[in-house]
C-alpha cells in the first residue's frame, strides 16, 4: 500500500519534472512513510514517483519505482495483489525470472508475458502506472472495484497522475478549481467520479486502464467484461457459496508481512469478518473498536459478544467530544476532497496505527451487495412517482418536509436523479438558493451529461447498483482510503473480493433482498458462528455522536461565518435540532473553502 505520482511529456526537463514529482510524493508522505523513490528518463520523457508503506516483502526489494530484470517495463504501484503467489507460480512455469518476493514484480512479469490481459488476472486492490519500453507507452490501471484511487490530467501537453488530488496542487501545476464542486457536495455529500475539485483532473474509472502513446494520444479501455452468470435460486446453495467464498476472501486478504487486524464495530459485517479472520489467522487476531460516553451510540455489548468468541487482543478506545474538538482540524487536513463522511474512519484508523497495525480488514461492501440500506425499500416508490407529470414532481420542492422535497429530483430523466431521490443531501431547489444560481444552471451541473435513464425494474438489484456506484464508490471507499492512509494504514475490504462479488452476482435477487430483515441471507449464511445479540438488533452503522459535537463546535455552528441568508437559516435550524449534522458539515466546508 503506497502513494504514487508521475509526469509523462514529450517536452521533458529532468530537473523540473523530478522536482515536481518529488513535491507530489512529499505531499502524500503520510500514505507511504517507509520509503521514497524517484525514477526519471530524459529519453523517454517520464518521471515516476513512489511513497512506500511496507506490507509485503519488507526488505529493500520492495523499493519502487521498480523495473524487471531486463528493464523492459517499469512500475509505480499502490495496493495489494492477493493472488500474487498463484500468478507467480504460473509465470515461473512460463519462464519468468524473479528477483524479489513482492507482488509488484508479479504485476511486471504478468504484463510482459500476457500484455493487457494481465490486468484482469489480478485479484486485489490496486492503482498503478506502468511504462512499456517496447511500445513506449504508459498505462494507468485501477482495480475492478475502485478501491484504490488514481487521478490524472492531460492538460498543457503533459500527462500527470497521482493518488491524491492534493499532489497536483503541491507540484505547482496551477490547475484551476472546478467551480461546480459545491453543487456536487450539497447534492451528493461527495464529489462524484470522474470529477474532482480541480478542472481537468479526473478519476480513472474502476476496471479500466488508460494508455498514453509516445505521440501523446490517450485511450481509455475497460479490461473487465461482464460474463454470463448462472443464477443460484436455492437458499442452501446460496448460503453455502457465500460462506465459502467470503472465508476464502478473508484468508487471502490476511496475507501480510506486517501486523494486521480487523475493525470491529459490533455490527454484522465487522463481526463476521472478525470471526472468519480469527479462525484462519496464523497469529492471534487484533481487533480495533471505538465506544462513546453517549449511550445511544455505545456498541460495547455487541463488540464484547464477538470478543468473547475469539482469542487475541482488542484495542478498545473511548472517543469523547473533547477528542473531536481537539482533533477535528487534523481530520479536515487529512481530507483530500470535500465530503460529509470520513470522520469515523479517521479516528479508528488513528487508533489502529497507534496499536501497531499496518493493515486492517473492513466490512465495506456488505450493505451494498446484500440490501443493508433503507434505499432498498424506498426504490420501489420511484416507478410510481415517475408516472406523475413533471410539473407535479417539481412542485414537491415547495413542501416543508425535507425528505419529500427530494421527490423533485425525479422531474429530471437521469439516473443520478433517481439516486438523489434515494440519498440526496439537500433538495434541488435548496441547493440553487444556497449557491445563488438558477435551477437551470444547477440542472446542467448535476444532469448535464447525456446519460439515459436506467430503464430497468426498480428493485433490489438496481438499488444495489446505485449504492455501489455512487455512495460506496465515491464516499465510503474514497474517504476510507484517504483517512486511513493519512495514518499510514492500509484498509482491506473482503466483501469486495473479486470471487465473492462474482458469486454474489449469481444469487437470485429474491434471495438476496426479499427476506424481511436487511441482509437476512448474509446473516443466515453465518448463523452457525454469528451471535444472535449481534444480528437481532436495530441497524446503527458505524456512527459517531456528531449532532451534539458539531452543534457545540465553535466554527461549525457559528452562523456569522456563513455566506447568504439561506445558509445562515440552515445553521440556525441545525442548532435548533431541525437539520441533520451532515448538511451543516457540508455548508461548513463550502464556506471554509469558498
Amino acid at each position: 500500500m503506497c502513494r504514487i505520482a508521475g509526469i509523462v511529456t514529450n517536452h521533458f526537463n529532468e530537473e523540473i519534472a523530478g522536482r515536481q514529482v518529488t513535491a507530489m510524493c512529499n505531499a502524500m508522505q503520510h500514505g507511504g512513510p517507509d520509503d521514497a523513490g524517484l525514477y526519471t528518463d530524459v529519453a523517454l520523457g517520464i518521471a515516476f514517483g513512489h511513497r512506500r508503506l511496507s506490507i509485503i516483502d519488507l526488505s529493500t526489494n520492495g523499493h519502487q519505482p521498480k523495473a524487471d530484470s531486463q528493464n523492459l517495463a517499469r512500475i509505480t504501484f499502490n495496493g495489494e495483489i492477493y493472488n500474487y503467489r498463484e500468478l507467480r507460480s504460473q509465470l515461473v512455469k512460463a519462464g519468468a525470472v524473479f528477483t524479489s518476493e513482492t507482488d509488484t514484480e508479479v504485476i511486471l512479469q504478468a504484463y510482459l508475458h500476457w500484455g493487457t490481459a494481465a490486468f484482469a488476472a489480478l485479484k486485489g486492490m490496486f492503482a498503478f502506472a506502468l511504462y512499456d519500453a517496447r511500445q513506449q507507452a504508459v498505462y494507468l490501471v485501477r482495480d475492478s472495484a475502485g478501491i484504490k484511487p488514481l487521478y490524472y490530467s492531460t492538460q498543457n501537453g503533459q500527462f500527470i497522475f497521482a493518488s491524491e488530488i492534493r499532489a497536483f496542487n503541491a507540484a505547482g501545476f496551477n490547475l484551476a478549481a472546478d467551480e461546480r464542486w459545491p453543487a456536487w457536495l450539497l447534492a451528493y455529500g461527495h464529489i462524484p467520479e470522474p470529477f474532482t475539485t480541480l478542472n481537468g483532473v479526473f478519476s480513472l474509472p474502476k476496471g479500466h486502464y488508460l494508455c498514453r502513446q509516445k505521440n501523446g494520444r490517450t485511450e481509455l479501455k475497460q479490461y473487465i467484461t461482464d460474463t454470463t452468470l448462472i443464477k443460484i435460486t436455492t437458499a442452501a446453495e446460496a448460503k453455502q457459496g457465500i460462506a465459502a467464498s467470503l472465508q476464502s476472501a478473508v484468508t487471502r486478504q490476511l496475507i501480510s508481512d506486517a501486523p494486521i487486524g480487523v475493525f470491529l464495530s459490533g455490527g454484522i459485517d465487522s463481526s463476521i469478518l472478525s470471526l472468519l479472520a480469527s479462525a484462519t489467522a496464523e497469529t492471534q487476531l487484533k481487533t480495533i473498536s471505538i465506544f462513546f460516553d453517549e449511550r445511544q451510540y455505545d456498541e460495547r455489548q455487541y463488540q464484547q459478544a464477538i470478543i468473547e468468541k475469539i482469542p487475541g487482543q482488542n484495542f478498545n478506545h473511548l472517543v469523547t467530544a473533547a477528542d473531536f474538538e481537539e482533533l477535528f482540524p487534523q481530520v479536515l487536513k487529512a481530507m483530500d476532497m470535500p465530503t460529509i463522511d470520513g470522520i469515523n474512519s479517521w479516528f479508528i484508523s488513528k487508533y489502529a496505527h497507534d496499536g501497531g497495525l499496518k493493515a486492517v480488514l473492513s466490512g465495506i461492501g456488505a450493505d451494498e451487495l446484500y440490501g443493508g440500506y433503507a434505499s432498498f425499500g424506498r426504490i420501489k416508490l420511484i416507478q410510481y412517482l415517475r408516472n406523475l407529470p413533471r410539473a407535479a414532481l417539481k412542485s414537491f420542492s415547495k413542501i416543508a418536509l425535507n425528505n419529500y422535497k427530494r421527490i423533485a429530483y425525479l422531474a429530471y430523466d437521469h439516473p443520478a436523479a433517481d439516486y438523489l431521490f434515494l440519498r440526496g443531501l439537500f433538495p434541488f431547489a435548496d441547493i440553487a438558493r444556497i449557491l445563488d444560481i438558477s435551477q437551470r444552471q444547477l440542472k446542467d451541473i448535476l444532469f448535464g451529461e447525456n446519460t439515459p435513464l436506467i430503464r430497468s425494474p426498480y428493485n433490489g438489484e438496481l438499488a444495489s447498483w446505485f449504492e455501489t456506484n455512487f455512495y460506496m464508490q465515491n464516499q465510503l471507499l474514497r474517504d476510507t482510503d484517504v483517512m486511513s492512509m493519512s495514518h499510514g494504514l492500509e484498509v482491506r475490504v473482503p466483501f469486495l473480493d473479486e470471487d465473492f462479488r462474482h458469486f454474489t452476482a449469481q444469487v437470485d435477487a429474491g434471495l438476496k433482498f426479499n427476506n424481511g430483515r436487511p441482509k437476512q441471507l448474509l446473516i443466515d449464511s453465518f448463523s452457525n458462528i454469528l451471535p444472535e445479540a449481534v444480528w437481532n438488533r436495530p441497524k446503527m452503522g458505524f456512527s459517531f455522536p456528531l449532532t451534539q459535537w458539531m452543534r457545540n463546535h465553535t466554527n461549525v455552528s457559528n452562523e456569522g461565518l456563513y455566506q447568504g441568508k439561506f445558509a445562515k437559516e440552515a445553521i440556525r435550524d441545525f442548532k435548533a435540532g431541525k437539520l441533520h449534522w451532515s448538511k451543516a458539515y457540508a455548508l461548513y466546508q463550502i464556506q471554509k473553502h469558498g
